[in-house]
Order: structure tokens, then C-alpha cells, then sequence
């Protein structure tokens, strides 16, 4: 098996998975709570990767961080560098494309979470940010933690968006659904084999914890 692509993928997935979670949660927490009439476009914006071809979004992604657009253009002043086939580049188009499976678990596990704790948090003093710090992300944990997990199973598995923003460099860009896709080009059937089953594997075990997570957030949550 290709382990140098295994291994770029996991420390992919783990920093999209991070990130995912440091903006996800304030984002989700909004979605969940605010009563801007306008926010069904905020969701469907952050939706839109689940629907959108791809090797669409990588494009667009390629443009918005080419040496020609304002954030490739600062990138290559700050650090010399290009965005696009990058790791960096790579991480920027993983996050965005990742970002409704961190979303809509959380978001859900945020709505099932009592209003009356959170009220009764506030009535105590207690300010918005602090009640979401020590009652509505304790409470939601599962779903977070479920959130986690498919964002993280989400990116090991990329194939179109990091092929189009990162293309396909050994040790640089070069995941293992890339590495996959190289080995039966190359008729090297025995290693996409033995990396395909890795795949499998991984993505079978990720999916019942995930439905684990889940049936614990249900069985947490109150009935009435």
C-alpha cells in the first residue's frame, strides 16, 4: 500500500477536522439559534457542497486562491509560495468541502438540546457565550463528536476537489483515493486492492461509531 498517501490524507483529514470544528460550532450554534429571516441562505450556502459536482467546487476554489485573485496574491507575498497544489491549498478546499458534515450534525445536535436550560442559564446571569461553552456544548457532545467523525472519514475518502486544487504530487498532494486511482491506471490491481480494503474498512468502522454516536444523542436527548 501506498503509506506515504495514507499517511498525507490522515494529517489532512485531522487538520480539516480541527479547523472544521473551531469554525463549525459558532456557525452551527447560529443556525441553530438566530432568528434572522435570512439565514436559509447561509444554509443552503453551506449545503451546497453536498449537491455541487466536485470537480465544480474545486474549480471555483482553483480561482479564488490562483496567484491572480486577492488571497492567493497575499499568500505569495507573505510566504513565497502558490495555494494552489499545495498542502495549504489542499486544506482550504477540504474545509469548505467538508464543512456540511461538521454543520448539520452539530446544528442538529444543538436544536435537541432543552431550551429551558439555556433560558434558565441566562436568567441566572450567565451570558451567551459562557451558556454555550458550559451547557449547550456539553449537552450536544455526541453530535459533535459525530460531526467530527464524518468530517473526518469525509476528507480520507476526496477525490475530485483535491485532485483539482491539489493535482498530484507525491508526498505533497497526493491522498489515498489518488493513489488509489494510480494504481489501477498503473494495472497495479494487487495494491488497489489492499488499499481499497484499507478504505473500506476504515469507512465501515467510522459509520457504525458515527450511528453509535448518534443513538446515544438520541437516548440523551428528553422526550417531552
Amino acid at each position: 500500500m501506498d503509506w506515504q498517501a495514507i499517511w498525507l490524507s490522515v494529517k489532512l483529514a485531522s487538520a480539516t477536522t480541527v479547523i472544521l470544528l473551531i469554525l463549525g460550532l459558532p456557525l452551527a450554534y447560529w443556525l441553530t439559534f438566530s432568528p434572522r429571516r435570512w439565514k436559509f441562505l447561509v444554509e443552503a450556502l453551506v449545503a451546497l457542497p453536498l449537491i455541487l459536482p466536485p470537480t465544480v467546487l474545486g474549480f471555483y476554489i482553483l480561482l479564488a486562491i490562483g496567484p491572480r485573485s486577492p488571497v492567493g496574491a497575499l499568500y505569495a507575498t507573505l510566504t513565497g509560495g502558490l495555494l494552489p497544489f499545495s498542502f495549504p491549498g489542499l486544506l482550504i478546499a477540504s474545509v469548505l468541502y467538508s464543512l456540511p458534515f461538521t454543520i448539520q450534525p452539530v446544528a442538529a445536535a444543538f436544536a435537541g438540546v432543552d431550551r429551558k436550560l439555556i433560558e434558565a442559564s441566562w436568567c441566572l446571569g450567565v451570558s451567551r457565550a459562557a451558556t454555550f461553552r458550559r451547557v449547550v456544548v456539553p449537552l450536544a457532545r455526541a453530535g459533535i463528536a459525530a460531526g467530527a467523525v464524518l468530517s473526518f472519514a469525509h476528507t480520507m475518502g476526496e477525490f475530485g476537489v483535491v485532485l483539482m486544487v491539489g493535482g498530484n504530487i507525491a508526498g505533497v498532494t497526493r491522498t489515498v483515493s489518488i493513489s488509489i486511482y494510480d494504481q489501477v491506471q498503473a494495472l497495479n490491481y494487487a495494491a488497489a486492492w489492499q488499499t481499497s480494503l484499507f478504505l473500506l474498512g476504515f469507512s465501515f468502522t467510522v459509520l457504525a461509531l458515527t450511528y453509535a454516536l448518534q443513538r446515544r444523542a438520541w437516548a440523551l436527548w428528553p422526550t417531552s
